[in-house]
C-alpha cells in the first residue's frame, strides 16, 4: 500500500515491543534475591527461551491485536535474531496477532540484546565483587557512554539502531509494523525517534522498566515537514496483558549493571 503522504518514508503505525519474560529474566531475579555474584544460567545470551508465563504474555497480545480490524493490524513484522524475541513473535502470530506469516517475519540482527562482554551474567553485586573496576568505570562515565570490554555501550546499541531506521523508512514507508526486541532496543529507539538527550531518555529508564511484552506505539503525523513524523502515542502499554489477567513482569535481562 502507498503512504497517506506523498514524501512519506515512516510507517503509518509502529509498535515496538519487549520480549515475554524470559528465563533469564527468572533466573536474574533468583540471583538478586540470593544476593549471589553470578546468574545460574548456562549457554549463550542468544538462545535464552520464554518462561511459561512468557508464552502467556505473548499470546494474550497476539489476542489484543487479533481484536484489531484486519486493515489496523501489523503487515510488516522485523524480530531480534534472540530466541526469546523470535518466540514472542511466533506467540503473537499463534494466537492470532499477525496476518503475517512466520516464514515472512524479518529477523534483523541490529535489533538484538545490548551485549555485555566480560561482566554477562554477573549481578550488579557480582560486578562490584569481582570486576570493581568496571563498577568504577560506570559510576565515572553513566551507562550510556560505559563500554564493558567486548561489550556494548548505549551508543553503541544506538549507532546500529538508527541504520535499522535508515532501512525501515527506506524500505516500510506508509505501512503498518511491528517490532520485537528488548529493553533497551524500545528505549534507545525512544531516544532516535523523539530526538532526546542522554538526560531525557535516562530519566525515562529511571522511571521503571520496560514491561514484558508492553506496546510502546507511534503514529505517523504528516505534519509541517515535508516527510512528516512519528509521534509517540503510548509508552510500556501493558493493557492487553491485564485485561486477560496475565501477570506483568518487568525484571531486567539476564544480564546486570545498565541494561
Amino acid at each position: 500500500m502507498p503512504p497517506s503522504h506523498p514524501s512519506q518514508r515512516w510507517p503509518d503505525t509502529l509498535w515496538i515491543v519487549r520480549h515475554g519474560e524470559s528465563a533469564g529474566n527468572v533466573a536474574r531475579d533468583a540471583a538478586q534475591r540470593a544476593k549471589a555474584a553470578r546468574i545460574a544460567l548456562d549457554g549463550r545470551d542468544v538462545d535464552v527461551p520464554l518462561s511459561e508465563l512468557g508464552k502467556e504474555q505473548s499470546c494474550a497480545l497476539g489476542r489484543w491485536f487479533a481484536d484489531m480490524p484486519a486493515e489496523d493490524r501489523p503487515e510488516v513484522v522485523l524480530c531480534s535474531p534472540y530466541r526469546r524475541a523470535q518466540q514472542t513473535a511466533h506467540h503473537i502470530h499463534e494466537c492470532g496477532g499477525l496476518p503475517v506469516a512466520p516464514e515472512d517475519f524479518i529477523v534483523d540482527e541490529r535489533l538484538r540484546e545490548k551485549e555485555f562482554g566480560i561482566i554477562d551474567g554477573l549481578t550488579t553485586l557480582g560486578i562490584r565483587e569481582i570486576m570493581p573496576d568496571q563498577a568504577e568505570f560506570r559510576r565515572i562515565l553513566g551507562k550510556f557512554y560505559h563500554r564493558p570490554p567486548g561489550g556494548e555501550s548505549w551508543c553503541d546499541v544506538i549507532l546500529r539502531l538508527r541504520s535499522a531506521l535508515d532501512t525501515i523508512s527506506l524500505h516500510h514507508g506508509g505501512r503498518r509494523v511491528l517490532i520485537v526486541g528488548h529493553q533497551v532496543v524500545v528505549l534507545c529507539l525512544r531516544y532516535l525517534l523523539e530526538n532526546l538527550t542522554e538526560e531525557k531518555i535516562l530519566a525515562i529508564d529511571r522511571e521503571g522498566d520496560v514491561a514484558n511484552c508492553s506496546v510502546t506505539e507511534y503514529r505517523y503525523d504528516p505534519g509541517p515537514s515535508q516527510t512528516g513524523a512519528l509521534r509517540l502515542h503510548r509508552y510500556n502499554f501493558v493493557a492487553p496483558l491485564t485485561r486477560e489477567g496475565t501477570p506483568v513482569t518487568a525484571e531486567p535481562d539476564k544480564k546486570a549493571v545498565g541494561a
